[in-house]
């Protein structure tokens, strides 16, 4: 099992910046595929960056591009979404989720294991 906890988020003014933090512990030998997830008010939850189990490869969904970035510390066993110019349409309970499996990976069944969730609220 792997657990993963969620931290950094918080309320911030459009065009801010804030950094999540996923930490990973319990069975976190081996490497993971690691991605963001995100839940809106009334909507689903969407996919929005994801790195390869080496860090080599990574993917955002369209909204995000040159906005967010993805990165890992396997040292520390933590995942990072450093998100800038912040939009009132990025608010939403963020989750990061770790998966086993190789490649890119952009859905949700394709992971394992989830943590509980971080809230972003951006206001305009």
């Amino acid at each position: 099992q792997v657990q993963l906890v969620e931290s950094g988020g918080g309320l911030v003014q459009a065009g801010g910046s804030l950094r999540l933090s996923c930490a990973a512990s319990g069975r976190t030998r081996g490497k993971y595929a690691m991605g963001w997830f995100r839940q809106a008010p009334g909507k689903e939850r969407e996919f929005v960056a994801t790195t390869s189990r080496s860090g080599d490869s990574t993917r955002y969904v369209n909204s995000v591009k040159g906005r967010f970035t993805i990165s890992r510390d396997d040292a520390k066993n933590t995942v990072y979404l450093q998100m800038n110019s912040l939009k009132p349409e990025d608010t939403a309970v963020y989750y990061c989720a770790a998966a086993a499996a190789p490649g890119i990976l952009t859905r949700e069944y394709e992971y394992a294991y989830w943590g509980q969730g971080t809230q972003v609220t951006v206001s305009s």
